[in-house]
């Protein structure tokens, strides 16, 4: 197991198990693995859900949430609040980002 694939699991086990993607998502991981090397505790909602968008083009093309995070609900918006929370939590925990 590589590096970036120890901190995606990492991050993975930190968010709440009914919030994980249906299927697989271990390139999704990955990329928030690398938003937590990159920019550690400093990641930020729009960081998120831009690699999510980037995961989800692939995935499912016509998702109706593949737009900029400012352009959706609120409510979906905060919905990758566990995400960022993972990611920091993560980065912290490793030192990342200080």
């Amino acid at each position: 197991m590589s590096y970036v694939d120890d901190l995606a699991e990492e991050i993975r086990r930190l968010v709440p198990h009914d919030l994980l993607p249906d299927g697989d998502s271990a390139s999704l991981f990955r990329t928030y693995a690398v938003l937590a090397l990159a920019k550690g505790d400093r990641v930020s909602l729009e960081d998120v859900h831009d690699a999510w968008a980037a995961w989800m083009t692939q995935e499912n093309p016509d998702h109706w949430s593949l737009r900029p995070l400012t352009e959706l609900p609120p409510e979906v918006q905060r919905s990758d609040q566990p995400y960022v929370d993972a990611i920091r939590a993560v980065a912290r925990d490793r030192g990342i980002g200080r």
